[in-house]
């Protein structure tokens, strides 16, 4: 028997916090969802033009940040950041062994007899991406709104309003195994697809950079494919810290470390959240070498956006997903709606970055090409402003 996940005494206090932010992003994400008309501002003044799922991919090239010195306090203007497909999808594994028997992270014991009919369903949708790279994408037979990649764009919706999960759609699939976890429901329908017999798997939520090689050898487990898993998360860890140790050289020749804040907004349902420390948006921040502002002002998970924070943190820079950009009219449209922000060096030069809801914080094998885009955006964001611009597909609004 694999035992998915175990509780460690010294990281207790960061997971509680964690679960409690991840609770208040569902609980967010589903409200927003269900009133944010797709698409919303995307072409309005301001726009950010940020592409989104298989057109992002489609249209992106390898994001390359300039080596020497960077004047990042003369740098103006938003900019959305992108990737290429991610070299980390793999072709297809040997055939997966089963059955096997995993303990879950809720301490249920699954047997799962096939992975011939895959269904991986979070809010983020990092599961299945993991699932193909893992290369058994094949095996999908079914996605939630935020498996937004190229690789799975024609696969069947089990999801409506958002991020609520659709019990005939998902019986209607005939999946021989369910992936998810705390982040998606309503729970009602995940205790339905077990009373009909379906292994249902549920996975830890939290979501960061340090565990992303837990995730992949969990969902690895419980897919019969231990040893691809292995190979895997080794894989996305030694890419994550290559990326990582790469954006710090380039913030060391910065003629200041830049301040970042990331911001979550959907305008339609007039939703201002701030992440802070332990959302895992620090561990981004961190990642590329910033500062994160929201941290400094003593903000800890996510906190309702206020005008004295956002003047407290006076961030340098801010990070947002581009779907919520997209839904307050883009960056007229979020300065319009927090005046606060042109009080902060960020609102005064425009220095607004945008990336894809299901990449910026998915924390998955392949967030090595996040970190780049990401890096390349801040610190080169004249190489990518506008380099791009496509309608946003509503299946990506979260």
């Amino acid at each position: 028997m694999t035992r998915l996940s175990s509780s460690n005494p010294h990281t207790a206090t960061r997971r509680l916090i964690r679960a409690a932010a991840l609770a208040i992003v569902g609980g967010v994400l589903l409200a927003g969802c269900a009133t944010d008309a797709p698409g919303a501002g995307s072409s309005g003044p301001g726009s950010s033009g940020a592409v989104h799922g298989d057109e992002a991919s489609a249209a992106c090239a390898a994001p390359v940040v300039p080596e020497g010195r960077i004047d990042v306090t003369a740098q103006t203007g938003p900019a959305t950041a992108c990737t290429a497909d991610s070299d980390l999808h793999s072709p297809a594994p040997a055939a997966p062994a089963m059955p096997v028997t995993v303990t879950d992270a809720q301490g249920t014991e699954v047997t799962v007899t096939s992975a011939d009919r895959i269904l991986a369903l979070d809010v983020s949708g990092t599961l299945a991406s993991t699932v193909f790279a893992l290369g058994l994408g094949d095996r999908v037979v079914g996605r939630d709104v935020s498996t937004g990649f190229a690789e799975a764009s024609d696969l069947p919706l089990v999801t409506q309003n958002g991020h609520q999960l659709n019990a005939e759609a998902i019986l209607a699939l005939d999946p021989s195994v369910i992936l998810t976890d705390s982040s998606i429901g309503p729970w009602d329908v995940v205790l339905q697809m077990r009373e009909t017999g379906i292994p249902v798997v549920v996975m830890p939520a939290k979501r960061s950079i340090d565990t992303i090689g837990e995730l992949v050898t969990d969902v690895a487990a419980a897919l019969g494919v231990p040893a691809e898993g292995q190979r895997l998360a080794a894989a996305a860890e030694q890419a994550v810290e290559a990326s990582t140790a790469r954006l710090h050289e380039v913030a060391e020749a910065t003629d200041a470390p830049v301040r970042m804040m990331f911001l979550y907004v959907r305008g339609q349902a007039n939703v201002y959240y701030v992440f802070g420390e332990e959302s895992g948006a620090d561990e981004l921040i961190h990642a590329v070498g910033g500062v994160d502002a929201a941290a400094e002002a003593g903000i800890t998970g996510m906190r309702p956006l206020t005008a004295e924070a956002i003047v407290t943190a006076a961030p340098d820079l801010v990070l947002l997903m581009s779907k919520g950009l997209e839904s307050v009219g883009g960056v007229d449209g979020l300065l319009e709606s927090v005046p606060a922000l042109a009080q902060t060096p960020a609102g005064e030069h425009r220095r607004f970055v945008d990336m894809a809801d299901h990449q910026i914080l998915s924390f998955g094998p392949d967030y090595a090409t996040v970190i780049d885009a990401l890096g390349a955006a801040i610190y080169a964001p004249g190489a990518v402003a506008g380099a791009v611009a496509a309608p946003a597909s509503p299946d990506t609004a979260r």
